[in-house]
């Protein structure tokens, strides 16, 4: 009988606990990085193309192009592994070498505006759209794992399950941060007489 009781009192310890909760959570975070991990891959990919598409283009600034180049290089050569997630310091290389490239991106968009023959290229269009639509793709992808991530930081930080965190040595995630807010709130500097 007294065996019978302790089961009973250790089961309703237990669901309180939030050890299954973690679990889900973690899948959940994984999975929502994963896909922002397949956004930026994807975003990556067109880099190639458009670089290639543009250098058509024999005026085009190569201090432009050139930026491109090295940040999509610099993004893609960070490897990435589940712990980074657990790495605030590799996540925020990680974040940083994204920002570049996206900024890169940004800057040979606005540029490209001077440069009627390339606005008027029908590949160049396509590839404008995609690169538009993958960065759509990447906010909503980056949402998602923001609230993920944070739904399970809340976890982490709540009571009682802060105290299963600490017996399973679950710590909080890396957040997707901004590091210069007002730098994105400039706009780039476009010099249309340039050529």
């Amino acid at each position: 009988m007294q065996r019978w009781l302790l089961a009973l009192i250790a089961a309703c310890a237990l669901t309180g606990c939030g050890y299954n909760d973690f679990q889900r959570l973690d899948e959940e975070s994984k999975a929502a990085w994963s896909e922002v991990l397949n956004q930026y891959q994807r975003r990556a990919d067109l880099v190639p193309n458009i670089v290639a598409t543009v250098k058509g283009e024999s005026n085009f600034e190569q201090e432009t192009l050139t930026k491109v180049v090295e940040a999509r290089a610099k993004a893609t050569s960070i490897q990435v592994t589940p712990e980074t997630l657990n790495n605030p310091e590799a996540f925020k290389r990680f974040q940083a070498a994204q920002g570049e490239l996206g900024s890169a991106l940004s800057r040979l968009m606005a540029v490209s505006e001077a440069y009627p023959n390339l606005k008027s290229n029908q590949g160049f269009s396509d590839l404008r759209v995609q690169l538009e639509g993958t960065e759509n793709r990447i906010a909503v992808a980056r949402n998602r794992y923001i609230k993920s991530v944070q739904e399970y930081n809340i976890k982490v930080r709540s009571l009682p399950t802060n105290l299963t965190a600490m017996a399973f040595s679950y710590t909080t995630k890396a957040e997707f941060t901004v590091e210069n807010e007002a730098a994105l709130a400039k706009p780039p500097a476009v010099d249309f007489n340039k050529k």
